[in-house]
């Protein structure tokens, strides 16, 4: 049975650092025999379908062949249609009624509990606000990620340690529930 996947590569294109062009990460992909490749904007989204592997292997082989060919490190992380599409719905700010420069996704490799998070003082980073999901982490940031003081906390190594965790703005969250869809 084919698949439908978002490949989210964490760090790419950006500050001039990493270069991964769209159209040689396609080719790449292309050559791991995976299938209906396509990319989405320059900052590391790829959707592409597969009859092997699962999120996990995919998303390694995928890391191994990105280092191999080009050189560097790239943290990967691949999920179905299925997890995308209940990450959106499940959302717990009122996504329709905000910009979507306000509201953000950070995908995480494996579940992560309150416990993470406990050190922070939440009502003092007020009106900002976030919440934990299924493998991922809600950010509210009413002022953009760039301006959030919450946002910039969020991303430290400590609450990360160990994992690979990425982010995306609510339109990119929303664009590859429709781009995996089959």
């Amino acid at each position: 049975m084919t698949t439908t996947y978002a490949a989210l590569l964490r760090g790419i294109n950006v500050g001039g650092a990493r270069k991964l062009p769209m159209a040689d990460l396609r080719a790449l992909m292309q050559g791991l025999a995976y299938g209906d490749v396509r990319t989405y904007l320059q900052s590391g989204q790829a959707v592409f379908s597969s009859a092997h592997g699962d999120e996990e292997s995919l998303a390694a082989e995928l890391a191994a062949a990105i280092a191999e060919e080009f050189g560097f490190d790239v943290d990967v992380l691949v999920r179905d249609h299925a997890y995308l599409k209940t990450i959106a719905e499940a959302c717990p700010f009122p996504a329709a009624g905000l910009q979507p420069k306000q509201l953000h996704v950070t995908y995480f490799s494996a579940p992560v509990g309150a416990e993470r998070f406990a050190e922070i003082d939440r009502a003092a980073h007020l009106p900002e606000e976030f919440r934990l999901g299924d493998r991922a982490l809600y950010l509210y940031a009413p002022d953009g990620l760039g301006r959030s003081k919450l946002g910039e906390m969020l991303s430290r190594p400590r609450f990360t340690k160990g994992l690979v965790a990425t982010t995306r703005n609510w339109n990119t969250v929303v664009k590859l529930v429709e781009l995996t869809e089959s």
